[in-house]
């Protein structure tokens, strides 16, 4: 594991540690709750008895959403406080869920063509290459599975906070470049109200063109782009609510994986 990967580990324990929102269990899923949650532009159809990787999903959210839809369900992740709770969720609902602990560039725990869908968290934005994600994504799913990815939208990520007008634009547009901040906490806000703050992990702006590049090439097919925005006309100015309606902030894709495609295309 490099130093940046186990900066960012430290950092993802300490947040999990301190109930950032994406490492809390989920506990009253029902089977359409729990679709709702993995698929709410309704693209992956039935899921029972497929095999299904949570990719750095852990937290016990996604994993028991699809163990509730009938998936056999593996995750991989490198906190261990999250893995854990993903396996007090699976026990909670009476499921069965494998955890691995480990980094996303390195699937090896897991044979070639295993899965039928790979639902990949938004994390990819925390390493500076993401080739190898891709070409482990590649190699674990099945033709004719379904990658699920989501990431921050390169063209928002990296913007200034409020400054009076808008939301400066003013680091390079560069593949991998470091998305430096003057303050690199993070604010969790807990049950009573009160804000914890905890340092935050290295987060990496990849391109556009790298990312639906680096997936075509391999094969995989769009089936659809959704974004994270709002519609609130009266957000108020510095609020998130406010930064979502002038700047999505996230994207997520479907794609299809067919290397026979991508192989029939490329020239002799």
């Amino acid at each position: 594991m490099d130093l940046i990967t186990r900066y960012n580990q430290e950092r993802w324990e300490a947040l999990a540690q301190a109930n950032v929102p994406y490492s809390r269990p989920i506990l009253d899923l029902t089977p359409a709750s729990a679709r709702e949650l993995v698929d709410p532009a309704h693209v992956m159809g039935e899921v029972g008895g497929r095999r299904v990787l949570c990719l750095t999903a852990s937290g016990g959210q996604q994993s028991a959403a699809f163990g509730l839809l009938g998936a056999q369900v593996s995750v991989l992740d490198f906190s261990a406080t999250q893995l854990q709770r993903d396996r007090a969720t699976a026990a909670h609902y009476g499921l069965a869920v494998e955890t691995v602990q480990g980094d996303m560039r390195d699937l090896s725990h897991f044979a070639d063509a295993t899965f039928d869908i790979v639902w990949h968290a938004h994390s990819i934005g925390f390493i500076p290459d993401i080739e190898p994600v891709f070409n482990e994504v590649a190699r674990v799913l099945r033709p004719g599975g379904l990658y699920h990815l989501a990431y921050h939208n390169p063209y928002s990520h990296g913007l200034g906070g409020w400054d009076g007008k808008g939301y400066p634009m003013w680091r390079p547009y560069i593949e991998g470049s470091e998305v430096d901040s003057p303050d690199m906490n993070w604010d969790i806000e807990n049950p009573d109200g009160s804000i914890t703050r905890v340092e935050g992990p290295h987060e990496f702006r990849h391109t556009l063109s790298a990312l639906v590049n680096g997936l075509t090439r391999r094969g995989f097919i769009i089936l659809g782009l959704w974004e994270e925005t709002s519609q609130d006309l009266q957000a108020q100015p510095d609020t998130w609510e406010h930064f979502k309606l002038v700047a999505a902030p996230y994207h997520s894709m479907w794609m299809l994986y067919r290397p026979d495609i991508f192989a029939a295309a490329r020239p002799a």
